[in-house]
């Protein structure tokens, strides 16, 4: 998988997350993912929250259509975009 690509109507981006940041920022590209510092601790989900509440509002998306569905857990995961194409989500996340 690349780092971010289309499957039918939604997009797929594989993301590492670096909480405990002092904000949430994009941060570039860690190993073939798109870094992401979170100013959330990694408890009781607060880094993943904040993780969907950031790309959601970066690519223009309501938060319900945003989901990890991949390392809930852990820092690598990929996160799910419903309703928009790869090349908004590329210009939302790493064009700025």
């Amino acid at each position: 998988m690349g780092m971010i690509e289309q499957r039918d109507n939604t997009v797929r981006v594989r993301v590492r997350v670096q909480p405990r940041a002092s904000r949430t920022e994009v941060a570039g590209e860690h190993d073939g993912a798109l870094k992401v510092r979170v100013a959330a601790p990694p408890v009781d989900g607060a880094a993943n929250d904040e993780l969907v509440r950031f790309i959601a509002r970066r690519v223009g998306v309501a938060r319900s259509c945003v989901r990890i569905v991949s390392g809930e857990a852990g820092r690598s995961k990929v996160v799910e975009i419903e309703g928009v194409d790869v090349h908004s989500v590329r210009g939302a996340l790493l064009d700025r």
